[in-house]
């Protein structure tokens, strides 16, 4: 397994615990981290994708189900779900990653950690954002603002 799919992979199992459970996310990342014996640069990278998909897991999966409301997210296995929402991230937030190879690195998770038909999934879904990448980017770069009464007095 190449060193950046290795560390996508524990990022990938991180968040998978911490969607199934109510363990703190750090202590969760740090453990995968040590069992995999990541070298700094790659805990690092690790680190950065699980940081940057947590806190905005719902703008993400907001995003999956707008692009690809074939698939409702709630239906979708929990780690096909987190590998979109890596992928995702790469490419469109973190801008980190060219979408080709996001796509093509989260296929092989999915293929690694997946059903049978993941692989085929996660293509697909990942085919359907990739066609709109201009205007997710968008969307991350200015969010639209909040409707919710309880957000705008805070501002």
């Amino acid at each position: 397994m190449k060193l950046r799919t290795r560390a996508r992979a524990v990022a990938l199992e991180a968040l998978y615990e911490i969607d199934l459970t109510n363990h703190l996310p750090g202590e969760v990342l740090d453990e995968r981290i040590k069992d995999a014996k990541l070298q700094n640069e790659l805990a690092d990278f690790a680190r950065e994708i699980v940081m940057g998909v947590l806190p905005i897991t719902q703008q993400l999966d907001e995003q999956i189900a707008k692009h690809a409301p074939e698939w409702p997210l709630d239906q979708v296995a929990v780690i096909d779900r987190n590998i979109l929402r890596i992928a995702l991230w790469e490419f469109a937030v973190g801008q980190c990653t060219p979408v080709k190879v996001a796509i093509n690195e989260a296929v092989e998770l999915a293929k690694k950690y997946g059903s049978d038909s993941s692989a085929r999934f996660v293509n697909g879904v990942l085919g359907s954002l990739a066609d709109r990448e201009a205007e997710i980017k968008q969307d991350f770069n200015h969010p639209k603002p909040s409707l919710d009464p309880q957000e705008t007095s805070k501002k």
